[in-house]
C-alpha cells in the first residue's frame, strides 16, 4: 500500500489528567513544536488576549491511504483501472473524517463554548474563531506576536501546541499556528520594453525566424508542434491560478491576440471565479504574472475554455496562501477542470511538512478525479535552504508527488536549460516508485556531484520542461519581454489541454495525473534536453551551485520538453 509520507512525530508530554474533554483537567499531549521562529521574524512580545484568531483544525481522513492507492489505479497506464476516474462522492468517501472523529471534535468545542464551520467539502477541515486568552488555555499555547524582519509583517503564531488526549487520532494539525508566514516566489518581468508593435500571420515558418525576436505563440507552435487547430470540446477545460495583484485584462488579451493569433476571433475570452474575495480587477494596480498565464493559454490552447481561479487576500487557509481554499473550491465542483497550471511556489522548508501534506493530499484527490496538476517549479536554481547556506533548497508544491512540476529551458535549436529552472529533490517527500528508474539511473552516473547539499532518496523535481526565456506579453500599450518557468507551466497546460480535446473527440478520458504515464511511455513525446544548467550564488562571496543538464532525466529539465505530434502518434490519436 502507498502511503503519504510522515515526518513528523507526535511528542507525548502529559500536561494534566481527568476529564478528557474538558479544558481545565484533560491530559495534553504537545502535538507539534519548533525550538525558534525561522531566522526571519523575530518575536515582539505575546499576543493580546483579546485579539481574535481564525484556526483551523484538519480532522484526520477517514482513508488516506487507500485515496492514494486508487490516484495510481486510474493513472498507472498498466492498471485495468487507468483512466477511470473517480467521482466527487467516491473521492469524499476516502477523505471524510469518520463519525468517532467528528463527535469528538465537535464535543471538545462545545465544552468549551464553541462552535465550528465547516471549510472543504469533504469536511474534513473545520474552522473556529476564538480570543487568544481561550486559544492559549484550549490549547496549552503561548500565542506572541512576531515580526518579518524585512517587511515589517506581524502574525500571531506559537512555538508549540497541544491537544488533549481524547483527541489524538482524531485531529491531524491546527492551523495556524507553528507555520510562519513567508511570501511566495513569483517570476518578475525585465526591465527592457519592446516598443514595436510587430503582426505575425498564423502560418508555419522556419523556427529561426519566428524565435528570433522574442518567445511568442508562433515559435512555441513551431517549437513543439502546437496546432493551430481550435479545440471543439467545451467540456474540456483548463483552470489558471492568479492572486491578487495579478489582474489579467480583457483589453490587453485582445490586443495580444490580434498581434499574434490573427487566426482567433480576438474577442475570446476567459471565465473568472474568485475565491477568498478574489476579483479580477480591470482597475487595480497589477503586475504582469496575470498576463503572461493568460495570454499564454488562451492564445495557445486554441477555443479551449479558460477559467481564472483569482484567490484575493481573505484566505481560510492562513499561511498557505489560498492553495488549499482554491483546491477546495475545485473538489467542490462536480466537474473540475481537467487541467489546472500554477505559476508561483514556496521555499519547502518555510511550511511545516503537516501543512504541506494537507495541500499535497488535496491534489491527490483531484488527482483521483481526473485532473492534470501543473506547477511551475521555481526561478531559483537549486535554491538556498534558509538555516544552512550550502544546502540546496526544494520548492512546493514541486515536492508533492500528486503535482507535475516544470522547469525551463531557453533559446531554441536546441533549447538548453535555463540557469533559473529550480530543481533537485524534496526532504519532506521521499522518491515515488514511478520515479524510481529514470532517477537512480541520474545518480548513478552524478551523483557524486553536489553530494551531501541534497537528499538523493527525496521526490525529484522538475517532471518535465518547456522554453521560459524572453516570452513577449501585451501590457498596458507596450510590448515586454518576461521570463521564468511561470510560463513554461502555462505552455505544457495549453499542450495538455489540447491533447485532451483529441482525447474527448475519440470518447476517451483526459490524460489526468500524468507522472505514472510520463516516467513509463510519455517520456518517449518528449525532447532530451541535454545542454546548460542551473545556477544560483546564495550569498555576495558563495560560488555559483547548480545542476547539469544530461541525458535522461535531471534535476533541471526533468525528462524533457513536450513535442505535440509525437504525443499524438504515442497517444494513437
Amino acid at each position: 500500500m502507498r502511503t503519504f509520507s510522515a515526518l513528523l512525530s507526535l511528542l507525548p508530554l502529559a500536561i494534566a489528567a481527568a476529564n478528557p474533554l474538558a479544558t481545565s483537567s484533560a491530559t495534553f499531549q504537545v502535538h507539534e513544536l519548533r525550538a525558534a521562529a525561522p531566522s526571519e521574524f523575530t518575536e515582539i512580545g505575546p499576543a493580546s488576549p483579546e485579539t481574535t484568531l481564525s484556526l483551523r483544525l484538519a480532522l484526520a481522513q477517514n482513508d488516506a491511504n487507500g485515496l492514494v492507492d486508487a490516484v495510481y489505479r486510474v493513472s498507472d497506464p498498466d492498471s485495468p483501472s487507468y483512466g477511470q476516474y473517480l467521482s466527487k462522492d467516491e473521492v469524499e468517501a476516502f477523505v471524510a473524517p469518520q463519525s468517532a472523529s467528528v463527535d469528538a471534535v465537535n464535543a471538545w468545542l462545545r465544552e468549551n463554548g464553541l462552535n465550528a464551520t465547516p471549510l472543504s467539502p469533504a469536511g474534513d477541515w473545520l474552522g473556529i474563531q476564538l480570543p487568544v486568552s481561550k486559544a492559549n488555555d484550549m490549547f496549552k499555547a503561548n500565542f506572541s506576536i512576531f515580526r518579518h524582519t524585512a517587511t515589517g509583517t506581524e502574525a500571531v503564531r506559537t512555538l508549540a501546541y497541544s491537544l488533549p488526549e481524547a483527541l489524538q487520532g482524531h485531529v491531524d494539525l491546527v492551523h495556524p499556528t507553528v507555520s510562519f508566514p513567508v511570501p511566495f516566489a513569483r517570476s518578475a518581468a525585465s526591465a527592457q520594453p519592446e516598443n514595436t508593435t510587430t503582426y505575425h500571420k498564423a502560418v508555419r515558418r522556419d523556427l529561426a525566424s519566428v524565435c528570433a525576436n522574442g518567445t511568442i505563440p508562433a515559435c512555441l507552435q513551431e517549437l513543439y508542434q502546437i496546432p493551430l487547430t481550435p479545440a471543439v470540446n467545451k467540456e474540456n477545460q483548463l483552470g489558471v491560478t492568479g492572486f491578487f495583484g495579478n489582474s489579467a485584462h480583457y483589453a490587453w488579451l485582445e490586443t495580444f491576440l490580434e498581434t499574434y493569433r490573427p487566426d482567433m476571433d480576438p474577442a475570446t475570452n476567459f471565465s473568472v471565479v474568485g475565491i477568498d474575495g478574489g476579483s479580477n480587477d480591470q482597475d487595480a494596480p497589477s503586475v504582469s504574472e496575470g498576463e503572461l498565464d493568460i495570454q499564454y493559454t488562451v492564445g495557445l490552447a486554441t477555443n479551449v475554455p479558460v477559467t481564472y481561479y483569482f484567490i484575493g487576500v481573505h484566505n481560510q487557509d492562513g499561511d498557505l496562501d489560498g492553495f488549499l481554499d482554491e483546491a477546495n473550491v475545485l473538489l467542490a465542483l462536480d466537474q473540475p477542470p481537467q487541467v489546472l497550471t500554477t505559476s508561483y511556489a514556496f521555499s519547502e522548508s518555510t511550511l511545516s511538512f503537516a501543512l504541506t501534506d494537507k495541500l499535497c493530499q488535496a491534489y491527490a484527490q483531484l488527482s483521483a478525479r481526473g485532473t492534470t496538476i501543473l506547477y511551475a517549479s521555481g526561478d531559483s536554481g537549486v535554491g538556498c535552504a534558509p538555516d544552512n547556506r550550502t544546502n540546496f533548497e526544494p520548492t512546493f508544491p514541486s515536492n508533492c508527488p500528486f503535482v507535475t512540476s516544470v522547469g525551463g529551458t531557453q533559446s531554441f535549436s536546441p533549447e538548453e536549460a535555463w540557469t533559473g529552472s529550480s530543481g533537485g529533490f524534496s526532504n519532506y517527500y521521499a522518491r515515488p516508485s514511478y520515479q524510481d528508474s529514470a532517477v537512480s539511473s541520474y545518480l548513478s552516473k552524478h551523483g557524486d556531484v553536489n553530494q551531501g547539499r541534497f537528499n538523493a532518496s527525496g521526490r525529484a523535481f522538475p517532471d518535465i520542461a518547456a522554453k521560459a526565456d524572453n516570452f513577449v506579453i501585451y501590457e498596458a500599450g507596450i510590448f515586454f519581454h518576461i521570463q521564468g518557468t511561470s510560463a513554461a507551466s502555462p505552455t505544457v497546460a495549453s499542450i495538455i489541454a489540447l491533447i485532451n480535446d483529441r482525447l474527448a473527440s475519440k470518447g476517451r478520458p483526459p490524460l489526468g495525473f500524468l507522472n505514472p504515464w510520463l516516467y513509463k511511455e510519455g517520456y518517449k513525446a518528449f525532447t532530451d534536453i541535454n545542454t546548460g544548467n542551473s545556477s544560483v550564488r546564495c550569498s555576495q562571496n558563495d560560488t555559483l551551485r547548480g545542476f547539469e543538464a544530461v541525458d535522461g532525466w535531471d534535476p533541471v529539465t526533468g525528462l524533457g520538453t513536450p513535442r505535440f505530434d509525437k504525443l499524438l502518434d504515442l497517444l494513437n490519436l
